[in-house]
């Protein structure tokens, strides 16, 4: 078995693969403080609840955007697993043809989803991942990655809103029943959702004219990513599994 982890700045997700298949995927909160010791507690729970032996392990890939987060989660790969991780970034093989000013900016997130994106759908195509940030990573017909955009995800504007407006409360992010709030809550979360879609067509709008592409097939992912696909007709697919799919991708990759 192998095992992909992708640490996020709100949560970290773990998948355990038997070769092609996902057994078993977790997520956990992201927790910077937290040490080699507590992590190994976490995953040796996991895997005891649900019937995975950390002896067939046979290896670990890692992708990260909080770098200090990434030598705690490789240490407790080598104790409580045993294994010495893989690590997305410089020198790994991903097959990918980056057409980036500076290739060493990307986020390894972004490198991961657009592996999968590739392998699992026709290009040109387009991957939004709703996460801490929103990205949009633009793949053309020659499955070459030309860049994208990134905006503030969803979390991040729902929690600004209520810090920086004296009297507006912090809500759920939930779909009100109308557009026109009839309180302040369901009149935040109008204007966060239904916004936030509308920013996502937009961009994606603008994407497709600039690549000449009015074919660009949109894949969405990300814990939000439901969420914002039900409210567009931009989103052709949402797929929650891409980021560990393009991790094992790479992962055999460089076997």
């Amino acid at each position: 078995m192998m095992l992909a982890v992708d640490i996020g700045n709100t949560n970290i997700v773990l998948g355990v693969y038997r070769k092609r298949e996902l057994l078993h995927h977790f997520r956990l909160s992201t927790a910077r403080q937290s040490t080699v010791d507590e992590y190994g507690v976490l995953i040796h729970n996991l895997f005891q609840m649900s019937g995975i032996s950390v002896k067939d392990v046979e290896g670990v890939i890692i992708s990260s955007v909080v770098p200090p987060l990434v030598k705690t989660i490789v240490d407790m790969c080598i104790k409580y697993i045993g294994k010495d991780p893989l690590l997305v970034g410089p020198g790994i093989k991903t097959g990918l043809n980056l057409r980036y000013e500076n290739p060493r900016e990307i986020g390894a997130d972004r490198i991961v989803n657009a592996v999968a994106a590739i392998e699992q759908y026709k290009c040109p195509l387009v991957v939004v991942d709703f996460g801490t940030a929103t990205t949009f990573d633009c793949i053309d017909a020659g499955a070459n990655y030309l860049g994208g955009a990134i905006v503030p995800g969803l979390g991040i504007s729902t929690e600004a809103l209520y810090q920086r407006a004296s009297k507006l409360p912090r809500i759920e992010l939930e779909k009100p029943k109308k557009v026109i709030g009839r309180n302040t809550v369901h009149a935040m979360q109008a204007g966060i959702i239904f916004g936030y879609a509308g920013q996502v067509e937009g961009i994606v709008k603008r994407i497709k004219i600039e690549m000449n592409a009015p074919e660009l097939k949109v894949i969405s992912t990300g814990g939000l990513a439901s969420l914002i696909a039900g409210e567009t007709d931009c989103i052709d697919e949402v797929n929650p599994m891409l980021t560990l799919e393009g991790l094992r991708i790479i992962y055999d990759r460089n076997q």
